[in-house]
C-alpha cells in the first residue's frame, strides 16, 4: 500500500537538526502532546516533521495500525520527503516515536542506509520491532512514565536487545499519556538534550 506522505515541516532559522514524528495507534499528526514536544523543539533550534501514518481509510482496519512493518515504511518514505527538502537535506536527522510509533521508528533506524543519528520514545512499545532491535545502532533514548508499569517493564526487556547505545529515562509519577503537570515538559526537556548530543 503507497500513501502519499504530506504532513506539517517546520525548519527554524540555523537548525541543527531534523525530528521526524511517529506518531502512536489511535493518535495522528495533531497529536497535541507531540505537537507540544515539537514545540519545545523547534524552540531549541531544531526543525521537526509530523505527518500520518496512515490514511483515514487505512485506518478503519486495525490490523494496519499494528502492521509495525508498514508503518515503518511510511516512516521510510517520510524521510525521503525530510531530506529532499533544501532546508533540512543537510541536518542530521532523529526519530521521535509514541507507543507502536517507537516500534515503527526503531524497525526504520534499523535499516542499513537508514542514516539516523538518534532515536526517542515516549511511552513506546519498543518490544513490537522485535528481532530488529538488534540491528538498532542509533543511540535510543527509551522515556517512560514511573506509573506505566507494564510498559516500563517492556522497554526494559527491550533495552536490553538494542543494538547500540541506550538510556531508559523514567518520569516519576507519570502515566502513559504523560498528563500529569510536568509530565511533558520533562519528556520535551528530556528529548532536546539526547537529540542535541547525538546531533553533533
Amino acid at each position: 500500500m503507497d500513501a502519499e506522505i504530506s504532513g506539517q515541516l517546520v525548519v527554524p532559522d540555523e537548525a541543527h537538526g531534523m525530528v521526524v514524528f511517529v506518531h502512536g495507534s489511535g493518535s495522528s499528526s495533531r497529536s497535541p502532546r507531540n505537537r507540544y514536544v515539537a514545540g519545545a523543539l523547534n524552540e531549541a533550534g531544531l526543525g521537526t516533521f509530523l505527518f500520518d501514518l496512515l490514511t483515514p481509510e487505512e485506518e478503519l482496519d486495525r490490523a494496519n495500525v499494528f502492521d509495525i512493518e508498514l508503518l515503518a515504511g511510511r516512516l521510510l518514505a517520510a524521510t525521503g520527503r525530510v531530506r529532499a527538502e533544501p532546508a533540512a537535506a543537510r541536518l542530521p536527522l532523529g526519530y521521535f516515536g509514541a507507543s507502536t510509533g517507537a516500534a515503527a521508528a526503531l524497525w526504520a533506524a534499523a535499516e542499513p542506509d537508514a542514516g539516523v543519528a538518534a532515536v526517542v520514545s515516549r511511552g513506546g512499545r519498543p518490544d513490537l520491532a522485535g528481532a530488529r532491535l538488534g540491528s538498532v545502532r542509533a543511540p535510543t533514548l527509551l522515556i517512560v512514565g514511573g506509573h506505566d508499569e507494564q510498559v516500563l517493564e517492556l522497554n526494559r526487556e527491550a533495552q536490553r536487545e538494542l543494538g547500540g547505545e541506550s538510556r531508559l529515562e523514567v518520569v516519576p509519577g507519570a502515566t502513559h499519556l504523560f498528563e500529569e503537570p510536568g509530565a511533558l515538559e520533562r519528556v520535551a526537556d528530556l528529548a532536546g538534550l539526547w537529540f542535541g548530543a547525538h546531533f553533533g
